[in-house]
């Protein structure tokens, strides 16, 4: 009797805290709604990790907290200083992770490495200096087999470039001969689609992808910068578990 008693209480709780969460959701929605009229559309509505704060979900994947009545906005990262953990990262971090089965493999080509049995994805603009440095050390990583995302987003020129790569016969080769030998990229000759460049750029918007590198592997773990081979090599036996 006394632990039906117990999972009563708690059940009760449970059911109250939901309600009340309803409850301030509502307030929170229509005071923000109300206040700051040029405020995308909220997502939703959710109990932080600090009590008495609010996230508010707007545009997918931003967030912003706020109190149980929507008097107060706040924009920034929420730290767990006992745990060292940025809560608002990982928040970020799990609402754009990407599958890696769901990636649009017909947008990308690949360059194979020894048995190519372990994979990763990477996007990268043609101009981008950090994603040159990172290729030049990626050259030291075997036995992978990489889908090469063209990524322009750094202007027109990255445009243009990515476009040359991606019409030529043997892209792998151009692009690392561009990117590690700082060779020239042939002019495109024939007809060539570049549709797939779009849905890239498209692709990256939705997902949050906004620097070059961003690296995606196969377990979804998502690695934005130039980090070195010794780095890749790590992440690359963590994912392949």
């Amino acid at each position: 009797m006394k632990k039906f008693h117990q999972r009563l209480v708690l059940a009760c709780a449970a059911f109250a805290f939901s309600v009340g969460a309803l409850a301030n959701e509502a307030v929170i929605r229509k005071n923000l709604a109300e206040r700051l009229p040029r405020m995308p559309s909220i997502d939703e509505v959710t109990p932080a990790p600090m009590p008495g704060l609010f996230e508010v979900r707007v545009n997918g994947s931003e967030i912003f907290y706020t109190d149980a009545q929507g008097n107060f906005l706040i924009q920034g990262s929420l730290i767990d200083t006992k745990e060292q953990r940025d809560l608002t990262e990982e928040r970020i971090a799990k609402l754009t992770a990407v599958d890696f089965a769901s990636l649009p493999m017909k947008d990308a080509f690949t360059i194979v490495r020894g048995n190519g049995k372990r994979k990763l994805a990477v996007f990268e603009d043609p101009n981008c200096g950090y994603c040159k440095r990172f290729e030049r050390d990626l050259q030291k990583v075997d036995n992978v087999t990489i889908h090469m995302f063209l990524y322009p987003i750094l202007g027109q020129d990255s445009v243009e470039k990515s476009r040359a790569i991606w019409c030529a016969k043997d892209k792998g080769r151009v692009w690392q001969d561009y990117m590690v030998r700082e060779a020239a990229i042939p002019p495109v000759s024939g007809a060539c689609d570049p549709a797939a460049l779009q849905r890239n750029v498209e692709f990256g918007r939705k997902y949050k992808i906004t620097g070059t590198p961003t690296l995606i592997f196969s377990d979804g773990t998502r690695i934005p910068g130039a980090i070195s081979a010794t780095q890749v090599e790590a992440q690359l036996a963590s994912s392949s578990k």
